[in-house]
């Protein structure tokens, strides 16, 4: 199809009319209206005229920022397919139709062989959002057995091939993660005796390469310059100086420094002493002076009155616990204001604070294991993922090129 400069409001109103030829309800076309809203709101305020594929790919990065698919919220989801749309039709000139997920628990002797297998992987200490995950995944798979009419039984390599084939929609990573969890389980039904066959080996191998990536960093000057625009005369501001000072100077997960309690603060000890969400580790880190004063002066003079356990609450009523994708919005607004310029290959969420926090500690010649112990690690494999930004170090390991003889060049200018 060829494509022409197009406004948003002149390709939402040909879709919505594409949508009506599909038979989609009013009510649906409205949902996806109100997403596009959220699109209009990027394009003003970036200064984007016209509507492209690299202006619906912008604005789902912007949505992301350094999150996992996984870990964003069902309604940010929905958003992203509605954008996702309107690229569709702004390359294509039409959009697929969707058929609306049926929501079905995992019930019935199939549904039960799933809850028997996550179960069994809970006996070998999977966390409970990797629980939830499982069971997302086995939901779909599930529905999709019972669509078709096909049990345990009758489970063969082409159904699997028809499987994995309308599994186009999704990203590749969510394919690759749910044909994964779809072959360990069947494996399992072969190990309980629960099939004759091993159906695992008929699942399809998808190509899907997690490619290594740099962790996004922010040099010592980028996050003293972040943190000194905030304006702490404000109770917003007063609670954004102290969770992103906890995040830059301590590397605490987004997660960790949404769920501290008073009970983690030990004033008489000078120390924060948490059970890190993910990894259910017990962390004990220094309360230095600038965070405690930065602590009481946000519960003195900007926190709400609230008997919720939680230290920072949202400013506004209803007052209950930041979720982490708060703290993402709050760190890239004060990275914006401090005119610090990132792109979609250099995230820019807490979480980058926390590897700029891990670069800061290599440059000081600060040891793996002490590193770890800051960063809250299982073990020190995982803090050498932040070797490969120590370029002074890796600058001494560079070996000198050795000269090449010149009988080489003769022979090959000979052989030519």
């Amino acid at each position: 199809m060829e494509q022409k400069q197009k406004t948003l409001e002149m390709l939402t109103t040909e879709v919505a009319c594409y949508l009506q030829k599909l038979s989609y309800s009013q009510s649906t076309i409205s949902q996806y209206s109100s997403a596009w809203q959220r699109v209009a709101v990027f394009m003003k305020e970036n200064e984007l005229q016209y509507y492209s594929a690299s202006v619906g790919e912008s604005f789902i990065y912007h949505l992301i920022g350094d999150r996992a698919y996984d870990d964003l919220d069902r309604w940010e989801k929905e958003i992203i397919q509605c954008a996702n749309v309107l690229t569709e039709f702004w390359e294509t000139g039409s959009v697929k139709f969707r058929r609306k997920r049926k929501v079905r628990k995992l019930i019935g002797a199939v549904g039960q062989s799933m809850l028997d297998y996550i179960a069994h992987k809970k006996s070998f200490g999977i966390s409970r959002v990797t629980e939830e995950e499982y069971k997302y995944h086995f939901e779909y798979f599930l529905n999709y057995m019972n669509d078709i009419g096909v049990g345990i039984s009758s489970i063969n390599q082409q159904f699997l091939l028809n499987y994995a084939n309308q599994l186009g929609f999704c990203t590749p990573y969510i394919r690759h993660r749910n044909l994964s969890i779809v072959k360990g389980y069947l494996r399992y039904l072969y190990d309980q005796g629960r099939t004759e066959l091993d159906c695992s080996r008929m699942v399809p191998r998808d190509k899907f390469v997690k490619q290594p990536k740099l962790p996004s960093t922010y040099s010592k000057d980028e996050v003293t310059k972040l943190i000194s625009v905030i304006d702490r005369s404000s109770p917003k501001g007063k609670r954004d100086y102290a969770m992103v000072l906890i995040t830059a100077r301590l590397g605490l997960r987004a997660s960790d420094v949404c769920e501290l309690t008073f009970e983690n603060i030990r004033w008489d000890k000078s120390l924060i002493i948490l059970t890190q969400q993910k990894t259910k580790q017990i962390a004990e880190l220094p309360l230095l002076s600038e965070i405690g004063e930065a602590i009481i002066d946000y519960i003195k003079y900007g926190r709400p009155e609230s008997k919720l356990p939680y230290i920072f609450l949202h400013v506004s009523s209803p007052y209950d616990r930041l979720n982490r994708s708060t703290l993402h919005s709050i760190v890239c607004l004060y990275l914006r204001k401090a005119g610090i310029k990132f792109d979609q290959e250099r995230k820019h969420g807490p979480h980058a604070l926390r590897h700029s926090l891990a670069g800061i500690l290599l440059e000081k010649k600060t040891p793996i294991p002490v590193i770890s112990e800051v960063l809250g690690h299982k073990n020190t494999e995982s803090t050498k993922y932040y070797i490969r930004i120590d370029m002074n170090s890796l600058r001494q390991c560079a070996l000198e090129v050795p000269p090449v003889n010149t009988s080489f060049y003769e022979g090959v200018l000979s052989n030519e």
